[in-house]
């Protein structure tokens, strides 16, 4: 196999992230998370180990499902407290010359044309290494708490979430030509006002009418992730995102997933093989699959049942503290993740609520493979074989030794065997994932705003926009 494997490094700002319970291991720091030192230590490592990044995910609001309340979230540290992301990126960059840094941010909660300028922000001051993971957002409890009765339907959500993205398009690729800035002393003009345009955005949900408040960022539209395993979300994700992260329960499921969405993006116009796909693993590897395995087992005895069970029921919108530790958990209409639910009912393993649970407690949904360095390369080199995977979004179960095992263990591995790269390309973060430039391709349905004035011509005209073409 000559395809070479990606890895993200899966992480959040909060203690213990996918693996609840495991922050009271006596070698864990990700209590630190509030602490700068602990992002500059992690982006360092990971940049030793050539990772693509640091995907850093987020939620608004708290985990009250299990049993109706927050007392096992907030107990067990799961996810709660939780800090802003994007306030990670610039201290992350400053600790490293390549590392890609994921931030994630809902269409529910952040305002269009507020998020634009953060984003931007964010862009310039990391060089274009910056990458937005857009999230429709599925806790009732952030809804509520900025003052909305509760969250959309699912498929509602990403209704907003396609306008959401247009305004940003039309912001980031539309209101400021490439010359407008030019920085002319003699004549005293910082930038050119015929070049800078208003984007004259009124639509169903958003009234944008103005001029992007930012400059063209090196990247103008940072690179876009999407966690899209639902249909609405894969439709959503095959339009718009350039890299897609899913946790899946089989090689034969991940496959299927695999296939369907690149099958979606080349009918939306797009070239499916410039579509990153991540799938969720963790990963425990030591010298040999003896030492792994016993670090697999002492990780396990700080794993937290009710902290498990906490997730399972946020991401299902299920509340699993009504059910027996030996029911079944099949057949049960979430609200929240529901591909959670829809991969359940399609696993032919009858999964108990008990199994549920100490499956989810290390890694949450993804896989765990643990071993030596040959025995987890030989499994990687497999799924991506099998599945036609891209690549991994590693979680941690200790920080920051889970990655210190990758990077000293399982990355040299793959180098040997030609499947890893060994340096980073030059550029931006998009430049360093797709090789080519630093803005979103032609074929990307975002490149069709550069002409903001032609949009609003057609707009105007209630001319449907041209769908762009790969080659």
């Amino acid at each position: 196999m000559t395809k070479q494997i990606h890895f993200n490094a899966f992480e959040m700002n909060c203690a213990a992230h996918q693996s609840p319970g495991l922050w009271a291991h006596p070698r864990d720091r990700s209590w630190q998370y509030k602490d700068i030192e602990y992002w500059t230590d992690l982006a360092q490592i990971l940049e030793r180990g050539i990772f693509d990044g640091v995907f850093i995910a987020d939620v608004i609001g708290y985990y009250d499902v299990y049993k109706g309340n927050n007392y096992h979230a907030i107990e067990q540290g799961a996810q709660i407290p939780v800090n802003d992301p994007l306030q990670l990126a610039v201290p992350i960059s400053m600790a490293s010359k390549h590392l890609g840094i994921g931030i994630t941010a809902s269409t529910t909660f952040e305002h269009p044309y507020t998020f634009a300028r953060r984003l931007s922000t964010a862009d310039h001051l990391t060089k274009g290494r910056v990458g937005w993971n857009i999230v429709t957002s599925y806790l009732n409890s952030g809804a509520r708490n900025v003052g909305e009765n509760g969250l959309r339907r699912h498929d509602d959500r990403y209704e907003v979430a396609e306008e959401y993205l247009e305004v940003l398009y039309k912001l980031f690729e539309g209101s400021w030509e490439e010359d407008a800035v030019v920085r002319d002393r003699e004549r005293r003009i910082f930038a050119l006002p015929e070049k800078v345009h208003e984007i004259g955005h009124h639509g169903k949900f958003f009234d944008v009418p103005g001029y992007h408040l930012s400059e063209p960022s090196p990247q103008r539209t940072p690179v876009l992730y999407q966690a899209g395993s639902s249909g609405a979300g894969k439709r959503f994700a095959a339009r718009n995102a350039e890299c897609v992260f899913v946790s899946s329960l089989s090689k034969k499921l991940l496959k299927a997933y695999v296939a369907d969405i690149r099958r979606q993006a080349a009918e939306a116009g797009r070239d499916p093989r410039k579509l990153l796909v991540y799938t969720l693993v963790t990963v425990i590897v030591d010298e040999t699959d003896e030492k792994a395995l016993a670090k697999f087992s002492e990780y396990q005895r700080y794993a937290s049942y009710d902290g498990a069970l906490v997730f399972m029921s946020g991401w299902s919108g299920v509340d699993f503290g009504q059910f027996a530790p030996s029911d079944v958990v099949k057949d049960i209409p979430p609200n929240a993740i529901t591909s959670m639910m829809e991969e359940i009912a399609s696993d032919s393993k009858a999964w108990s609520v008990e199994e549920l649970a100490s499956r989810g407690s290390i890694g949450g949904l993804g896989q765990v493979f643990v071993g030596s360095a040959a025995t987890v390369a030989t499994t990687l080199q497999e799924w991506v074989e099998e599945t036609d995977v891209d690549g991994f979004n590693l979680a941690y179960a200790v920080a920051h030794e889970t990655f210190e095992d990758i990077v000293t263990y399982l990355v040299p591995e793959l180098q040997r065997r030609g499947v890893y790269p060994t340096a980073y390309r030059p550029g931006t973060l998009r430049e360093k994932l797709f090789g080519d430039g630093p803005f979103l391709p032609e074929d990307h349905p975002g490149s069709q705003f550069r002409d903001i004035q032609a949009v609003k011509q057609q707009r105007i005209g209630r001319q449907p926009l041209p769908r762009p073409q790969h080659p």
